[in-house]
């Protein structure tokens, strides 16, 4: 995905510079002589960050999802082996599996030895961790939405900048073909600079939430299956049924 997204940006920079190479394509495609090439540097660098961003925002789709994060067949296979009391073959199923209901058993059972309270803590740290890592992978969305905006912004104080100067040097009547090139500047970055921001911020705070819930039911599955390798009580310790 990373390797797509890199391709895409090396395309789009040599169809850039295609486009500034040749002036007859440039004059024929409006659009491109008005989204992208007014748009000089800063705006190339936006669209080079706008293919980046859904690069990433595919990526995340497709891998952290509730299915490889709580993969149904993982859980039927642990319940199964810690049914029949197989806790080694557990250990080495979930250290081979990758999913993070996996990671999070696997880690209460290997703190087996001390007791159950240390299994527990061992599962919540290992959810912990792993909810964090998740969040702090989606967070590149999160800096890529922030920083478009500013790289926008930064092309409009440029694009102005160039139309002063140019009404200056003209002394106060410039001719409107001079000054297309600054306006141009200034309008394109600001537009290229919402298209990245406004998508890479909404699927961040849609990741979010996903990581957030799947993280909330991998905790509840893993206890349900901590459940079932509790030691039983004590006929003693059992409430006596109510007499009719």
């Amino acid at each position: 995905m990373r390797r797509g997204a890199t391709v895409l940006s090396l395309l789009a920079g040599g169809l850039v510079v295609l486009g500034l190479s040749s002036p007859a394509l440039a004059a024929e495609r409006n659009a491109w002589t008005q989204f992208v090439v007014a748009g000089g540097p800063i705006g190339w660098l936006l669209i080079g960050l706008d293919v980046a961003s859904w690069g990433l925002i595919l990526e995340y789709l497709l891998r952290i999802r509730r299915t490889k994060m709580l993969p149904e067949p993982t859980r039927v296979r642990i319940a199964g082996l810690l049914a029949k009391r197989q806790y080694r073959e557990v250990i080495e199923y979930t250290a081979a599996d990758g999913s993070f209901l996996a990671q999070v058993v696997h880690a209460g059972l290997a703190e087996a030895n001390h007791g159950l309270a240390a299994m527990e803590r061992a599962m919540a740290e290992a959810c912990e961790v792993r909810t964090s890592g998740l969040l702090r992978k989606v967070e590149l969305l999160n800096v890529i939405g922030n920083v478009a905006p500013m790289l926008g912004l930064l092309g409009t104080v440029y694009g102005m900048i160039v139309t002063f100067n140019r009404i200056v040097q003209a002394g106060g009547l410039p001719d409107p073909a001079l000054l297309a090139d600054g306006i141009g500047i200034a309008l394109v970055t600001t537009f290229w600079g919402l298209v990245v921001a406004v998508p890479a911020l909404a699927v961040y705070a849609f990741m979010r939430n996903r990581i957030d819930g799947v993280s909330a039911e991998v905790a509840l599955a893993a206890g349900e299956l901590l459940n079932s390798v509790r030691p039983a009580s004590r006929p003693e310790d059992r409430p006596v049924p109510a007499q009719a």
